[in-house]
């Protein structure tokens, strides 16, 4: 089973995340007045979500096609001991444990704007 998050205020403008059985699984509202980059709202809807795994693929085009570009934005996911991140246009996968995939998914990150506090993807 995949288990992930996007914050809602990450698609692009006009972007559609459409896939069979995607589930949320819940829907949060933080505030990261704190932690938010300058580009970030300073509150987030965080959605939580769930799908087959055999969706995997699938799911990580939909997400690299409508995350925004600007904003250092994210998603992740995970199927079994993969770990799966992805940003606008480019989807990084690291088993658990594979710290030079993880460092190589956190360098691209730093230099798309996602600030170091929020590079912390735990296995």
């Amino acid at each position: 089973m995949i288990t992930g998050c996007v914050i809602g205020e990450s698609p692009r403008s006009g972007a559609v995340l459409e896939l069979p059985d995607l589930r949320i699984r819940r829907i949060t509202r933080l505030d990261q007045s704190g932690t938010a980059s300058a580009d970030q709202p300073q509150v987030w809807t965080v959605i939580d979500f769930e799908t087959s795994d055999h969706h995997a693929q699938q799911l990580a085009q939909e997400l690299a096609a409508c995350l925004a570009s600007d904003g250092g934005w994210y998603a992740d996911f995970r199927t079994g001991d993969e770990r799966v991140v992805v940003f606008a246009g480019k989807v990084f996968r690291f088993q658990r444990g594979d710290t030079a995939a993880r460092a190589e998914a956190a360098a691209h990150g730093r230099s798309v704007g996602v600030p170091e506090h929020q590079l912390d993807w735990r296995d």
